[in-house]
């Protein structure tokens, strides 16, 4: 449960996400800003929860196996990682429509990105038994995530943007071996399969 909370923590990715909430929000009166936070935080758990409690049936609906999903859920985490390492975080939704933010960007895919969702997936894919375990895991890394991005504007002033970027490449750089090692555990399942 506690690598599964820290890896449903990565794929959050709260500390990468500080500038980007705080470019969208930094317009808005810091009460405001926290209720439209809350909100989206509170979406975006719901999101999680769905696609933990009916993922199952939505592989089975799509014939998804279980080492194509694992497949996937690592090539996706590692364009995540990639892009945690490399890209400039504020230049990702620098586009966004004009008005209060509602469910797009920050909730989905901020907060409940692909990774985050694929990740969800994967899990009850596995283990579907322990489904007491993973939820308690997603809504413990959910309210970490949201802890600290309610507490962007300390974070911010305490790191600077040097010490945020430097952070979130390090996190990209523990996702990039969660991705890896997801990928490989997929091949080996479907090596497994193979008949003969």
């Amino acid at each position: 449960m506690f690598s599964a909370t820290l890896l449903m923590f990565l794929v959050l990715d709260p500390v990468g996400n500080i500038p980007i909430f705080l470019s969208i929000l930094g317009s808005y009166e810091p009460k405001r800003a926290r209720r439209i936070l809350l909100r989206e935080l509170l979406i975006a758990l719901v999101v999680l929860c769905v696609f933990l409690a009916g993922g199952r049936y939505l592989l089975e609906a799509l014939h998804i196996s279980e080492p194509a999903l694992s497949i996937a859920g690592g090539i996706i985490l590692f364009l995540i990682a990639l892009k945690m390492i490399f890209a400039d975080v504020q230049e990702i939704f620098r586009h966004s429509p004009d008005g209060e933010p509602f469910v797009v960007p920050l909730a989905v895919p901020l907060i409940a990105g692909p990774s985050a969702m694929a990740t969800v997936l994967l899990l009850m894919a596995r283990e579907p038994d322990r489904w007491p375990e993973w939820l308690a895991a997603v809504l413990a890394a959910w309210f970490v995530s949201g802890v600290i991005l309610l507490s962007a504007n300390f974070f911010s002033r305490l790191l600077g943007r040097r010490g945020l970027t430097a952070l979130e490449r390090l996190m990209g750089m523990l996702l990039t071996t969660v991705a890896v090692q997801m990928f490989l555990q997929g091949i080996q399942q479907f090596w497994k399969q193979l008949p003969g």
